[in-house]
């Protein structure tokens, strides 16, 4: 705790205890403001935490922060809720004590964060495993569901809990959370109906219309504009900025899944949520006897399919009264005011009472399962109380009567604890207790809760008397009853500077934490909740299974901002000042003797720097040379109590300066060791660098010398005697001349098979050189050949063969040079199936379309020409027009120019073979190079110049002409002959 203490003038005392003006107000709000501005948000009473709301986002609720907090002593680090939380867990375990962590303040202070700190940091923190891990996520999940049915937006703030909850955490012997337990109580059912200007209903409400899937809202009959529902415009604020409604519900929907609602589960329970919003719209108007008539019958319509009840039974309900007279049931019409006190009492009673039904539900989810809740073993408890606050409004009802009541009872216990802690602490360590006066507040709990005498018996009497009872006979009746108590007076009973400030249906009590002014109006309605008869019976007999239930069971059973004037307000009602005085009264510090020696021992030269001894003879000997003064201080059994903080305080600025001067002296002692050690080293090290390095670069320098005259005086002597065989005198010089060659030739090695650049070799090395360069084209050869594809092979071999045929023998052979001969000129879909069919699957190695001249006439024909393994066939669409076989081709002309025609010269042996053929082909070098392969034909290419001679059938002989001109033009000429003209080209 003291580490914060020298920064106390900034940041204030940590601990309120420490206050040197414990009695001031003005002191109490000033440390308090000291460390909000610098964002020290948390403050100790001893064992208290105070906490004041910054509205924004802190970075001190990480998991490094709990691990910070994780098993420390309380005081050994700065307040936080963690270490609150820690506390009680290490006495749960240490004490095997069950514990309780109260948390008040009023709206908007903090409360329900706090609590879900605690929840969030038990579940870090515990030991786990899976069963646990389920514990955990339904313990932090059941927040999110309780604050969309419990919580709604108040003036001052946007998530008030709108309910008092305590829930028990139950951890079993390992010290892992196994379950838990909730009690809810004072649930805020008026909101239901009414809301301050300003304010909104409960969260689920919203949440429900904005989040809802519109299937979902359409089975509930409603839509998301929430201006359409008279409960939830009341406060004229349905839609708020800061809060996000339809992300609020998925979070929800989610929970509910954790903590074990299943589908059915949840649309019964959000029929009931809708209820209670179809309820509120059902209006009512009067009938000539001024009776009350239902006019939305669409209304009733919705409410009897959810609540699965008789619409016509539940319409009569809203507007009359069973009343029992002698044993008879008559049903007594209600009004105008009767009936819309009828409705709002149903809303009320079937969302209270559905709250307390999921209350239930998230206890069975939470049940531990090793034992009963009220029988539980091994296990023990955490029990967080999140409650209202002391609450002060402008307009105080029956709710602030409740809320302000249970705060003085708990103010009472708190006192009473704080008082007894003290005592036990004083008497354990053998120190005189001084008893303290404080302010006893069961003379207000009396005033309340007296048999027949206190308010509250009154107000049962009042409800109960025959008669017309209202809220002003009640008051009329507190007054006769207990007009003579010092904490209570009316605007009858008052002087007349008193009644200006008080109404007339007002009383004033004088709580703990001051006055207070409450209206009675609606005091009766709400202590009796009356929910007539009949409308018990109708909502009895629904058949939604959560309605029956609570019902049945019931028959049975603005931008927030830290204020000072608020701070100040809630300061006094939470009697904050009143417990710091309360553990003001003895002494304002204690410690163990061990850490109080450990921290200041460097104060005395006797104790510093370590004490051979008692931690308590050491302390003794250490305060006396600090001078403290007998009424000062007082030595206990195991611990050092001082009376004033500024004997601390002084104490503290000791240390202060006693840390620079330590600090100093060892920084000065620790420097000059560092440096003088450091040089010492340098030194060593630069003389043996320097001796070293001298005699590398002399040892260096006499062989460089050596060796160069060495090699200077047998470069003489080998080139003296070059022309001389190898020989000791220039064996050294030939070898060097061929390293130079060797190395040169390795700069310069050819490139590729084609660079046929060479070095010069000397005359000694002229036939190794050969030798070498063969090798070289060789391996470029071979490494070039490794690299060719198949497919390349291929094309390459028939590039050679096309070559030693054509090369330099027709004028065209020079263009099909750079053009890739391909496999095929024709693909088996360019081929009539027919042909593929009579060919009876011989492989067609290459297809390609010709032009045929005909024997008579010359005139061209188009076919397709393929070539197999045996033989080449002629075709014309679907049939094969002439086969021949390789072994019947003589062989092939071709003419030397540019043309494309070519005869295949066929042997005629028999009738049945129909002579040569002549042929155009626009691939001519590339067809006449796969026949030539194909048939194994190469040498039987014939390139003529002139005219080629071919054979007819029955042996008639043709002429082909072949004369160059400037167009490429085929004809029959008048002779009788082919003719024809093609283009001299200039590339042969």
């Amino acid at each position: 705790m003291e580490s914060a203490l020298t920064a106390r003038d900034r940041v204030g005392v940590q601990d309120f205890v420490l206050l040197e003006n414990y009695t001031s107000e003005a002191a109490f709000i000033e440390n308090l403001k000291k460390r909000f501005k610098e964002n020290l948000i948390y403050t100790y009473i001893g064992s208290v935490l105070v906490s004041v709301n910054p509205y924004k986002e802190l970075e001190i609720y990480s998991k490094q922060h709990m691990e910070r907090y994780r098993g420390v002593s309380f005081y050994e680090v700065s307040p936080h809720i963690y270490a609150i939380a820690d506390n009680s867990y290490r006495s749960l375990r240490t004490e095997r004590k069950d514990q309780c962590i109260l948390i008040s303040g009023e709206s908007g202070a903090g409360k329900t964060e706090a609590s879900k700190k605690i929840l969030q940091y038990y579940a870090v923190t515990c030991p786990a495993s899976d069963q646990v891990e389920t514990v955990k996520d339904r313990l932090l999940q059941s927040n999110p569901v309780l604050e969309a049915f419990g919580n709604a937006k108040t003036l001052r703030n946007d998530n008030s809990s709108r309910f008092g909850k305590y829930m028990d955490v139950q951890f079993d012997y390992k010290g892992a959370p196994v379950g838990g337990h909730i009690l809810n109580y004072l649930l805020e059912k008026s909101r239901v109906v009414h809301q301050n200007h300003g304010e909104r209903n409960f969260h689920i409400f919203y949440q429900l219309l904005e989040g809802g899937e519109e299937d979902l809202l359409r089975r509930l009959g409603l839509d998301k504009n929430a201006q359409n529902y008279h409960y939830l415009v009341k406060g004229q604020c349905a839609k708020v900025s800061s809060i996000n409604d339809k992300n609020d519900w998925k979070t929800v929907r989610r929970a509910m899944s954790v903590i074990n609602f299943n589908e059915d589960d949840v649309e019964e329970l959000l029929s009931i949520v809708a209820s209670v919003l179809h309820l509120g719209n059902v209006q009512f108007a009067t009938d000539e006897q001024g009776h009350a008539q239902v006019t939305t019958e669409n209304q009733i319509k919705y409410l009897a399919r959810l609540l699965s009840v008789d619409a016509a039974i539940l319409r009569e309900s809203l507007i009359h009264k069973k009343i029992i007279a002698k044993g008879e049931e008559l049903n007594s019409p209600l009004n105008l005011e009767q009936a819309a006190y009828a409705r709002d009492a149903l809303a009320k009673a079937i969302y209270g009472r559905t709250f307390s039904w999921l209350v239930s539900k998230i206890n069975k989810s939470l049940a531990y399962k090793g034992a009963d809740y009220h029988s539980l073993g091994s296990a023990s408890l955490i029990g967080l109380l999140d409650i209202y606050g002391f609450e002060v409004f402008q307009h105080n009802s029956f709710e602030q009567f409740c809320i302000n009541y249970c705060n003085e009872k708990l103010q009472q216990l708190f006192i009473e604890l704080t008082l007894k802690s003290e005592q036990d602490e004083y008497e354990s360590e053998g120190i005189a207790w001084e008893p303290v006066q404080y302010f006893n507040n069961k003379i207000i709990c009396d005033l309340v809760e007296e048999k027949h005498k206190g308010i509250i018996s009154i107000l049962d009497e009042e409800c109960l008397r025959p008669g017309e009872a209202t809220d002003m006979t009640f008051l009329e009746k507190l007054e006769d009853t207990v007009k003579n108590h010092p904490h209570f007076v009316t605007h009858k009973l008052g002087d007349q500077k008193l009644r200006k400030s008080l109404g007339r249906d007002e009383f004033r009590l004088l709580h703990y934490a001051g006055e207070v002014n409450y209206s009675v109006v609606g005091f009766l309605d709400k202590n009796n909740d009356l929910l007539f008869r009949n409308l018990k019976e109708v909502m009895c007999d629904s058949g939604n299974p959560i309605a029956h239930q609570c019902f049945d069971r019931a028959e049975l059973t603005d931008k927030k901002r830290p204020e000072t004037v608020l701070i100040r307000h809630q300061v006094k009602y939470l009697g904050l000042i009143e417990n710091v005085r309360v553990r003001r009264a003895g002494f304002a510090y204690r410690r163990k003797y061990e850490i109080f020696l450990q921290r200041y021992k460097s104060l005395c030269s006797e104790t510093w720097p370590n004490w051979e001894g008692r931690a308590m003879d050491g302390v003794a000997v250490l305060v006396k040379s600090l001078g403290y003064k007998p009424e000062e201080y007082k030595m206990g059994r195991t611990k050092i109590f001082i009376r004033f903080p500024k004997t601390l305080f002084a104490t503290e600025d000791a240390l202060e300066l006693r840390k620079q001067s330590i600090a100093t002296f060892l920084q000065a002692r620790w420097k000059g060791y560092t440096q003088r050690k450091k040089f010492l080293h340098m030194k060593h090290s630069a003389i043996n660098i320097q001796s070293w390095w001298r005699g590398n670069i002399g040892r260096r320098k006499a062989s460089n010398r050596k060796w160069a005259v060495d090699v200077v005086r047998r470069f003489i002597k080998g080139f003296i005697h070059r022309k001389k065989p190898r020989c000791p005198e220039n064996e050294y010089y030939l070898d060097y001349i061929r390293y130079s060659f060797l190395m040169t030739l390795l700069r310069s090695m050819p490139k590729s098979v084609l660079d046929k650049s060479w070095s010069v070799p000397p005359p000694s090395l002229h036939e190794a050189s050969e030798l070498l360069r063969e090798m070289c084209m060789n391996n470029m050869v071979w490494k070039y050949c490794k690299r060719i594809s198949p497919e390349w092979k291929q094309q390459l071999e028939q590039k050679v063969v096309a070559s030693e045929i054509f090369k330099d023998k027709k004028d065209n052979y020079p263009q099909s040079v750079p053009r890739l001969f391909i496999s095929t000129r024709l693909g088996n879909e360019e081929i009539n199936n027919k042909v593929l069919q009579t060919l009876e699957n011989p492989a067609i190695l290459y297809a390609v379309p010709v032009v045929k001249y005909d024997r008579k006439g010359y005139k061209p024909r188009r076919r397709q020409l393929l070539l197999t393994d045996n033989a080449a066939y002629i075709v014309e669409e679907a049939k094969l027009k002439q086969r021949i076989d390789y072994a019947n081709l003589s062989g092939i002309s071709v003419s030397s120019l540019s043309d494309n025609l070519f005869v295949l010269h066929v042997k005629c042996d028999d009738n049945k073979q129909k002579g040569d053929v002549v042929l155009q082909s626009d691939h001519v070098i590339e067809t006449l190079t796969k026949i030539s392969i194909t048939a194994e034909k190469i040498h039987n290419i014939n390139i003529i110049q002139g005219s080629i001679k071919y054979t007819g059938g029955h042996g008639k002989e043709g002429i082909i002409d072949f004369t160059p001109g400037s167009e490429l033009l085929i004809a029959k000429a008048k002779n009788g002959h082919l003719s024809v003209v093609a283009p001299r080209l200039n590339s042969r």
